[in-house]
């Protein structure tokens, strides 16, 4: 069993936790003033009782009582006893669970495995010229591979296997760990005559590699399998080195291949880091805002692929948008990635790049009209595809001007659009609605229709599309 967990911990997990943020993953809510509502997740109402505080950082519904901060309702919501809770909530931050007493971090074994095997690659590394020339072809410099901790798994099946053996690591905590695997004829080491890059979590410690070919032997890039330590989804190549490079990152900017964080960093560039061969997930958006960074540029290949990759990035940061942080898109130009364009041309080429970037809010738009929206059929098929994704904005502003926008080129008045995307109908059920006299706009400031309003909006929408181009603006004349 283990032992209690020290509450000063438990404190600083709290304190260290956007309730607002990690409630709003799971639960519509809307901001009223200071709070945010929502239907309660507990029991079933048809008014909104259910409130989460940000500056107590505590949730409470007045219907049905239930209350406390986001421990507690990580134990309601998703039936878990306390530690467990401790536990998820422990992992989205990316910090192990300290225990005072009881028996040892059951992990600790494969943490250890890890390091024994990280220490094994770089020695072998030494021995290794073809891996070693090969490396120095990629233009990466001594200093480079000793920063980033690069080795080399020799070939064969049983190296890896045998050395870790004698020191005395059992069988069953290497495959834990995913250094070896099972065949027909046995265990054998997992990575077998590739490069080797360990990929590190918030602490620095090693909880899986990433293995590079030196040939055309497929495939060309091979990662840990998934492990007690190490989920794919959780992590981002290089984030532990950029953390530790600067103290504030303002700016990150994600990248598609190990190499190409290695090379910019070479560089000069210290703010990049890579997805572990996988599509961008909602996890690792939050934990690229969670470093404290305003800005995130996503760098992807100008081909089909990095289209879609693109995409699906989109769709996972669009959970993570709030006031202060901005997403933008960048592509390549055809044939070129972040390593081969720094090689080539330097440094300033890439950072001439990401100054094209666009922002979401624009990539988003002129992606779903790229097939026009000029017919009935087309504005129906932008809509339809638009409805999903701002579903999924939980920040209530950043999805009101986005909303706003989206209206604005399906040429559909805001009021009709927003009741498209609440799924109502505007059908002949609605007819008295549409028939009865509108009152005159009222120009106070606050109004919803009133001109202070009109420019707010105006204001706010110039800045996520175009940033640069508002600095120094008068007001229009006809706002």
């Amino acid at each position: 069993m283990a032992g209690r967990i020290p509450q000063a911990f438990i404190d600083d997990l709290i304190a260290r936790t956007d309730i607002v943020e990690m409630i709003g993953r799971r639960v519509r809510l809307k901001r009223q003033g200071h709070e945010f509502a929502a239907l309660c997740p507990f029991h079933d109402e048809k008014t909104p009782s259910f409130t989460v505080s940000p500056q107590k950082q505590f949730f409470h519904c007045f219907g049905c009582g239930a209350h406390g901060t986001a421990i507690g309702f990580l134990m309601r919501y998703e039936h878990l006893e306390f530690p467990q809770a401790v536990e998820r909530l422990a992992d989205e931050h990316g910090l192990e669970v300290p225990h005072e007493g009881g028996p040892a971090n059951p992990h600790t074994a494969l943490f250890e495995a890890l390091a024994r095997a990280q220490r094994l690659f770089v020695a072998a590394l030494e021995e290794a010229d073809p891996a070693r020339d090969y490396l120095a072809k990629r233009g990466i410099s001594a200093a480079a591979i000793e920063a980033w901790g690069i080795g080399f798994a020799p070939p064969g099946g049983e190296v890896l296997l045998r050395a870790l053996g004698r020191e005395g690591v059992e069988e069953k905590t290497l495959a834990a760990a995913g250094l070896i695997a099972s065949g027909a004829s046995g265990r054998y080491d997992r990575f077998r005559d590739r490069i080797t890059l360990p990929i590190r979590d918030t602490r620095g410690r090693v909880v899986a590699f990433g293995a590079r070919s030196l040939g055309d032997a497929k495939p060309k890039y091979l990662n840990s399998p998934e492990t007690p330590v190490f989920h794919k989804g959780n992590f981002l190549y290089g984030l532990f080195e950029a953390r530790q490079r600067a103290s504030r990152l303002q700016r990150l900017v994600v990248v598609e291949g190990y190499m190409d964080v290695i090379a910019l960093t070479a560089a000069g560039f210290e703010a990049a880091v890579a997805t572990l061969g996988t599509a961008v997930t909602e996890t690792q958006a939050r934990r690229l805002f969670g470093t404290g960074a305003g800005e995130v540029i996503y760098s992807f290949d100008g081909d089909a692929a990095g289209e879609r990759a693109a995409w699906r990035a989109l769709e996972q940061t669009l959970p993570s948008l709030a006031p202060g942080r901005e997403i933008r898109f960048v592509f390549l130009p055809a044939g070129d990635d972040p390593d081969s364009l720094v090689r080539r041309d330097g440094l300033a080429a890439f950072e001439k790049t990401l100054e094209t970037a666009r922002p979401l809010s624009a990539w988003l738009i002129d992606h779903l009209a790229e097939d026009g929206v000029g017919s009935a059929e087309e504005r129906a098929r932008f809509t339809g595809r638009f409805k999903p994704l701002a579903n999924r904005i939980r920040d209530p502003v950043f999805r009101d001007i986005l909303l706003s926008a989206a209206a604005e080129r399906a040429g559909l008045p805001l009021e009709r659009f927003e009741r498209l995307m609440r799924g109502q109908s505007s059908g002949p059920g609605r007819q008295a609605e549409r028939a009865a006299p509108r009152s005159r706009p009222d120009s106070r400031p606050g109004s919803e229709s009133g001109p202070f309003d009109r420019r707010v909006k105006w204001l706010l929408r110039r800045l996520l599309s175009e940033p640069a181009a508002i600095a120094g603006q008068p007001w229009p004349q006809a706002l």
